[in-house]
């Protein structure tokens, strides 16, 4: 340890004179308030520190102590359910000691110290272990077992391991080394801006299943993969991650609200530890970790909230778990960024954004990924991203937006236009894509249908030729289209509608399965198959009658059993193959 004097300070950047000893990303108690803080600049003995508390107050000549650590996070039992700050303090803790505002310079552990936990081991005395190898559980929530792992660069004979009631410092194991004998516990502490080691990565191949019909469908994305949700105020980003929060086949789900609304994040809080696991029944926070940085907490702890998150789910990642993240939202990391690089005077790039903005983007979403992780069992693991990105009016062309899209390879593009008419998800099909279709191909086409891709196909395509007809419908009308235009209309009507508009309210339609997603598309491109087949063997046809705009007619019946069909439960998928017979024998 060692310790300076302030010699400037500025919003949440603190300059400190002859800091012997400080490292770069070294964790400092600022004043004898003791205000966490983090190196980010050296220059000789002066160092600039960025203080993830309010600074209000601080002045000249008060003391600043290093802690020769760098910024970590406690990793072990305790961590699902949590809900904390972005620099890993339980927030139900600080209410109990503080009430309902954090006040400076508080210190609580990320983990509780106190608490036993039933440590079973799952090795015996005289077994070799390496780095990575599971030596035993605990059973942290009814739906996630704690992999307690041999820490990064231990390797050796297991000397004495014991199964039994044990706080996460109590030694549970030693290993025997070719430098000594280390003691195991519970508890590893891992550096926040450090990705954690794998033994090697692996070209995502599995689908990471949403729910959400145009995600799964029309741009899907795959377990480790990375992804990014860009929209205007109001177009529904948040309503999206919280859908996939809760949806999304991960076996946990780490939730990042990073400088979002004091509300929308409360409306997180308040709603989670209501929300039942579809599968188990169970609450959907026996398997989430929430971490809470509203945009009226420190601008700095932002920048740490984004790093937190990702290291807690590369953890949970090297314990075998498929784990999803959202980060709501990377433009207000960002931010921090930029706000900070304004008060070290550094030269500034485009928009005002630090010019390392890219590299950062980038270093963020290098740590997703499908893994080998470490260990002799060769277990596999993945952490799939998904940022979050408010551009200022909607603007694309924004550095955050531009940076992200060069990292990630989904960009579900938001359009307020559509979020108007209340057609939810707001995603646009026709600016948003998917690079991963090709990879889940295989997968898809083994698990769910051969025809998948190719009514994926047809859909898409209807839907860009849709567009294309809309500018001669604005010119001079429907009427004017030929028979086979006014289909195209029409299916792509019924695929919008039908198919991509869903209710996240709904019990039924809120969640949709790759099954009945499959029989739902397939219906619809049926029917214009069909359709298309009666008017190429009848040019004189009854276009109202084909398209069910006779209310009386047995068409409208159709369609309507097709508007409705998105509410059939998934224990009744039989009904679409009825529908799809009744079909084939329509007849005008």
């Amino acid at each position: 340890m060692s310790t300076g004097k302030i010699s400037k300070v500025s919003g949440p950047l603190v300059v400190t004179k002859d800091l012997e000893d400080a490292r770069m990303y070294d964790v400092v108690k600022v004043s004898d308030e003791k205000l966490i803080g983090e190196i980010i600049e050296m220059d000789k003995n002066k160092a600039s520190i960025q203080v993830y508390e309010d600074t209000t107050g601080l002045g000249p000549n008060e003391e600043v102590i290093t802690t020769s650590k760098p910024l970590s996070v406690m990793l072990g039992p305790g961590l699902m359910g949590s809900i904390y700050d972005g620099i890993q303090r339980p927030l139900q803790l600080i209410e109990k000691q503080a009430g309902a505002y954090i006040t400076r310079g508080i210190e609580v552990p990320g983990l509780n110290l106190e608490k036993k936990w039933i440590f079973k081991a799952r090795v015996k005395n005289g077994d070799k272990v390496e780095t990575g190898d599971i030596i035993g559980e605990v059973d942290e929530t009814t739906l996630i077992k704690h992999k307690i792992m041999i820490p990064p660069g231990i390797k050796g004979t297991l000397k004495d391991i014991k199964s039994g009631e044990f706080t996460i410092k109590d030694t549970i194991a030693q290993v025997e080394t070719k430098d000594g004998n280390k003691d195991i516990t519970m508890m590893q502490e891992w550096p926040i801006r450090k990705s954690r080691p794998y033994k090697e990565k692996l070209e995502p191949k599995i689908p990471l299943v949403t729910g959400q019909r145009i995600i799964d469908t029309l741009f899907p994305i795959a377990k480790g993969g990375t992804a990014c949700i860009p929209g205007p105020f109001g177009s529904g980003k948040t309503v999206v991650q919280h859908q996939l929060a809760k949806w999304a086949d991960a076996d946990i789900i780490i939730f990042i609200g990073c400088g979002e609304r004091g509300n929308e994040m409360t409306d997180v809080l308040q709603e989670f530890p209501k929300l039942k696991d579809p599968k188990s029944g169970e609450p959907l926070m026996k398997r989430t970790v929430l971490i809470a940085n509203t945009s009226n907490m420190p601008v700095a702890a932002r920048e740490a909230s984004i790093y937190t998150g990702v290291t807690i789910g590369e953890y949970f990642r090297d314990m075998g778990y498929k784990v999803a993240l959202m980060a709501d939202s990377t433009s207000r990391w960002a931010e921090a960024l930029r706000e900070m690089s304004g008060r070290l005077e550094e030269m500034p790039g485009e928009e005002g954004y630090p010019a390392y903005l890219g590299s950062r983007t980038a270093s963020f979403y290098e740590r997703s990924g499908y893994t080998i992780c470490l260990g002799s069992d060769n277990r596999e693991g993945s952490l799939t991203l998904v940022g979050a990105v408010s551009p200022p009016g909607g603007d694309l062309s924004e550095p955050v937006t531009q940076n992200t899209l060069r990292c990630v390879k989904i960009f579900w593009g938001l359009d307020a236009s559509l979020a108007y008419k209340r057609h939810f998800p707001a995603i646009n099909w026709l600016d948003s894509y998917s690079l991963y279709i090709e990879d889940i191909k295989d997968y898809v086409k083994k698990e769910i249908s051969d025809e998948w891709f190719n009514l994926r196909t047809e859909a898409m395509d209807l839907l860009q030729k849709e567009e294309s007809l809309q500018e001669i419908v604005r010119l001079v009308g429907v009427e004017s289209l030929s028979a086979n235009d006014q289909l195209i209309l029409e299916t792509a009507k019924s695929i919008k509608e039908d198919y991509l508009m869903q209710n996240a309210f709904d019990e039924t339609d809120t969640y949709t399965s790759l099954p009945k997603q499959s029989k739902m598309l397939e219906v619809i491109i049926k029917l214009y198959r069909k359709r298309r087949d009666l008017i190429k063997s009848n040019t004189e046809i009854d276009l109202k009658k084909l398209f069910g705009q006779d209310e009386k007619s047995k068409m409208a019946e159709l369609n309507d059993e097709i508007a409705k069909m998105k509410f059939i439960p998934e224990k009744e998928l039989d009904k679409y193959d009825k529908l799809m017979e009744k079909i084939e024998k329509m007849e005008l």
